[in-house]
């Protein structure tokens, strides 16, 4: 038990998927994994551990932005022995040939700032993804005959962010998407010798401005959270 997370020892699996929305993971739990039991709540912050195709998985709420996923990541890899994670979420297009539906797996992840800077100081690490997930998911991807696209995303600090003309720069840049954890994420894995990867599902497009209805996220949702799996266990 940890300040942030309520689970027992040996209730953690070694691969955790992490959707920021803590009931995403509650859906993707129930959708997905055999015999699945809720092993936290505290802050409201829900994760389910059960089997899927005999492999124990934990999916585990990370919350929104790059703070709250620096917190649940570092507790689960350095107290309870996680060693892959897996960002699970949704994405906002920057490219045209990105479309609405379609996977960004990330390559490496771009940002101004992280909860990690302070201890980088004047260094400008580039964090990447595992390459063996990465190479596992694009496979799983082909294989599910969902259109993926691997390269580099940026992981913003804001919400609302104010600045069309760094949206521009990235953009001019090949940047594929923008979410808000990913980054930091891969930042704690490097530092703790884990694994990590995002696999996000395209729900707007920042230059078109499609969106994705509600209704049909779960649907869509469903092919990133079978390849993360699949991926996981390659």
């Amino acid at each position: 038990m940890t300040i942030h997370i309520g689970a027992d020892p040996g209730q953690i699996a070694e691969t955790v998927l992490m959707p920021g929305d803590p009931y995403r993971a509650r859906w993707a739990a129930q959708t997905f994994l055999q015999g699945a039991e809720l092993v936290n709540e505290v802050r409201g912050m829900l994760a389910y551990t059960g089997t899927w195709k005999g492999r124990r998985v934990t999916i585990h709420g990370s919350g929104m932005g790059m703070a709250s996923m620096s917190i649940y990541a570092n507790e689960l890899i350095r107290d309870y022995g996680a060693k892959t994670l897996i960002r699970i979420g949704s994405a906002g297009a920057m490219q045209d040939h990105v479309q609405i539906r379609d996977l960004v797996l990330a390559m490496t992840a771009t940002t101004l700032s992280t909860p990690s800077r302070g201890m980088l100081r004047e260094l400008n690490l580039a964090p990447c993804a595992d390459w063996g997930l990465l190479r596992a998911a694009a496979a799983a991807a082909e294989a599910r005959g969902a259109t993926a696209h691997v390269g580099g995303i940026y992981s913003s600090d804001v919400f609302y962010d104010e600045r069309p003309d760094l949206n521009a720069i990235m953009t001019r840049h090949g940047v594929l998407a923008v979410e808000m954890e990913a980054a930091e994420l891969y930042l704690v894995a490097a530092r703790h010798k884990a694994r990590a990867l995002a696999v996000l599902t395209i729900s707007d497009h920042l230059l078109t401005g499609a969106a994705l209805p509600s209704s049909d996220r779960e649907q869509s949702f469903g092919t990133m959270v079978e390849t993360a799996l699949d991926a996981a266990f390659a």
